[in-house]
């Protein structure tokens, strides 16, 4: 029996990297426009944005550090600070002018060994009508935009293992000063891996996104604040700071990573059409399990990795991938409370 490796993979703390890349929003922002409200229109620099997002291609070593700063709720102690890292191979696997799709592919173990786990995926869309925007209670909703926000603007929608959803949000890129850069307004996201496994004391993660180009590679930085949902308004935690650098790299092999992707891209090109299906017939989605959706990550992942042995074929894989989708993904989707994971807060003693 051939081992499963994303399961493996997935169970060791120390390789916790999905945690690094790892909104209706509550009542009170029932009506906001926090996706769709960005700064002035910003000279044409379609070319230069489109430089900027293919740059993030390449072969990297990769670093995640998270470190949280300020505590914001009463008896608060902030945690030890969050760092790993490994290979990450980063390619362009859509590109068709005003929308450009790149897929990250993660190397990890020893080089007579290695172990390709497929990561996290970002879609780019100059000047969309809409985005996905995380709501809490993994569920999303699709947001219009308007035209004078549109304009210029680019969006990035955020994607995780399973080509499941995490966040999304709008902005402009800018290229000052030597550096080209893309931060939008806060918005909403899931709790990362590393403490969706590991902590039940908040529910979502209200975060700044910037993406840099640099000199070695390129750099994601994140100004998060984590929040707790279970009270009538969100109550922040503690702020943390997230700093996930890309260096390019020749240090290790891409090529387990591109067999990977060429022996499975067929079949994540289905999955990628069935949630585009799922956004394109509800204005609103949820998955069905409360905190880490491993039952219905694992299972696509084992597909995957069935069509690269050879044990099946894409035909034999595709019935099986929407008996998933049907039984965990669902756009009749519940109140915010009923769709949260039961936490432990210290809500009641700052009361």
């Amino acid at each position: 029996m051939r081992p499963n490796f994303h399961r493996l993979w997935l169970s060791l703390p120390a390789l916790a990297l999905l945690a690094a890349c790892q909104t209706t929003v509550p009542a009170s922002q029932s009506e906001s426009t926090r996706a769709s409200v960005v700064q002035a229109p910003v000279p044409d620099t379609y070319e230069q944005d489109r430089e900027a997002i293919l740059a993030m291609a390449g072969d990297y070593h990769v670093t995640f550090d998270f470190t949280e700063t300020v505590p914001l709720l009463a008896g608060y102690e902030l945690k030890d600070k969050k760092l790993s890292g490994g290979f990450e191979v980063v390619r362009v696997i859509e590109d068709t002018g005003d929308f450009i799709s790149l897929q990250h592919i993660l190397v990890v173990g020893p080089a007579d060994a290695p172990m390709v786990v497929k990561h996290w995926r970002q879609d780019w869309q100059y000047e969309p009508a809409e985005v996905m925007v995380f709501i809490g209670g993994n569920a999303w909703e699709m947001r219009e935009v308007s035209a004078e926000s549109a304009e210029g603007s680019w969006s990035q929608i955020v994607y995780q293992v399973d080509d499941s959803p995490r966040y999304g949000a709008l902005g402009h890129w800018k290229h000052e000063a030597g550096v080209s850069q893309w931060e939008p307004p806060a918005e909403w996201r899931p709790l990362p891996r590393r403490d969706m496994t590991t902590r039940d004391d908040y529910n979502a993660v209200d975060a700044i996104n910037r993406h840099a180009i640099t000199p070695f590679g390129w750099v994601h930085e994140q100004d998060n604040t984590k929040l707790i949902l279970s009270g009538a308004e969100p109550t922040a935690l503690v702020r943390e700071i997230g700093v996930n650098t890309y260096r390019h790299s020749d240090e290790f092999d891409p090529t387990p990573a591109i067999e990977y992707w060429e022996a499975t891209a067929d079949y994540w090109a289905f999955i990628r059409d069935q949630w585009a299906r799922i956004a394109d017939e509800n204005d609103v989605f949820a998955v069905t399990l409360k905190g880490e959706t491993e039952d219905m990550y694992l299972p696509l992942l084992e597909l995957a990795d069935q069509i690269q042995a050879g044990d099946i074929t894409l035909a034999d894989a595709k019935p099986k991938a929407l008996e998933t989708f049907r039984e965990y993904v669902t756009g009749n989707v519940e109140p915010l409370q009923a769709r949260l994971r039961p936490t432990e807060t210290l809500l009641a003693k700052a009361d």
